[in-house]
């Protein structure tokens, strides 16, 4: 095995523990380790299912770059689609049963204000597994109505600023003289799934929405900051295989993130995401790819 191919073996699943580790002392650093991390099993356990769905989702396609293979999604079945999030929501599962199912958390000392007869002991506090859930992903808010609602608002703000954003950088491009930087033609997994059928289509938006904002700003976010969980999302949309699609996927993550920093909750960022791949998968790629007979307009 020559030392490339060694490389694109090894590199990813080395990244993605590293990664995985750095998640976990951040986690540390900002006070939020979950109670059962106390017993190491527990904690090996949840480090160990980020790390493989870092390095199936996140890392794994780096391995790819460069190889220019085709991949025939003709043989890609229907459950693999949503595989990877499958990962993602196991993933945030693991971590989650493994820091606080079974666990008690003790009450807070308190001050006695008189002597007071003997009282059979408070047995400690136990918060429901889901209210914990909850709290731990960013879905808990006293108006969950008001917040998507407002997530679909800013959702159409979010696409409009990246055709624009797109639309600037691919003129500058142009009018430097770059012209080849810009894609000819679609990847080929845009038209595939441009081709599925309506049902499908819906399903994934609604999926990304739930499952990757979960993970990249439920999970993710609050625990190693805007910066490193931005990069991971940029890096999970690498399968796309054009660099140029990427700024339009950087820019969408970092207005997600704002929103849920700025609501401290991710439902509008949910809402927004899950409207963002709504229209494209919906409306504008089978539109744009119907118009153009399947090349970009040049």
């Amino acid at each position: 095995m020559t030392a490339t191919a060694l490389l694109r073996a090894a590199g990813p699943a080395v990244l993605a523990l590293l990664a995985a580790w750095a998640f976990d002392r951040l986690t540390a650093r900002r006070g939020l380790t979950p109670p059962g991390f106390a017993q190491p099993w527990r904690r090996g356990l949840a480090l160990l299912a980020i790390a493989g769905v870092l390095w199936a989702g996140v890392f794994s396609p780096l391995g790819e770059i460069g190889k220019g293979a085709h991949f025939d999604f003709a043989h890609l079945g229907p459950w693999r689609l949503f595989l990877l999030h499958e990962l993602m929501a196991g993933a945030i599962l693991v971590w989650f049963f493994a820091g606080f199912a079974g666990v008690r958390r003790p009450r807070p000392p308190e001050l006695p204000e008189a002597p007071a007869a003997p009282q059979a002991p408070t047995p400690p506090r136990r918060v429901a597994l889901g209210r914990q859930l909850a709290l731990q992903l960013g879905l808990a808010t006293p108006a969950p109505g008001r917040e998507a609602g407002l997530g679909l608002l800013l959702g159409i703000g979010a696409w409009m600023a990246v055709i624009v954003a797109v639309a600037i950088v691919a003129l500058t491009l142009y009018a430097l003289g770059a012209k080849g930087a810009l894609p000819k033609q679609p990847p080929e997994l845009i038209p595939w799934l441009a081709g599925l059928p309506f049902a499908a289509r819906l399903l994934l938006a609604l999926s990304a929405g739930v499952v990757e904002e979960s993970f990249f700003r439920g999970l993710l976010q609050p625990r190693m900051g805007i910066a490193l969980s931005t990069g991971m999302f940029i890096l999970a949309h690498t399968a796309y295989g054009q660099p140029f699609l990427l700024l339009g996927v950087g820019i969408l993550s970092i207005i997600y993130a704002l929103l849920v920093r700025w609501r401290q909750n991710i439902l509008p960022a949910i809402a927004a995401h899950a409207l963002f791949d709504g229209v494209q998968l919906l409306v504008i790629i089978p539109t744009v790819l119907k118009m153009t007979g399947g090349h970009l307009p040049t």
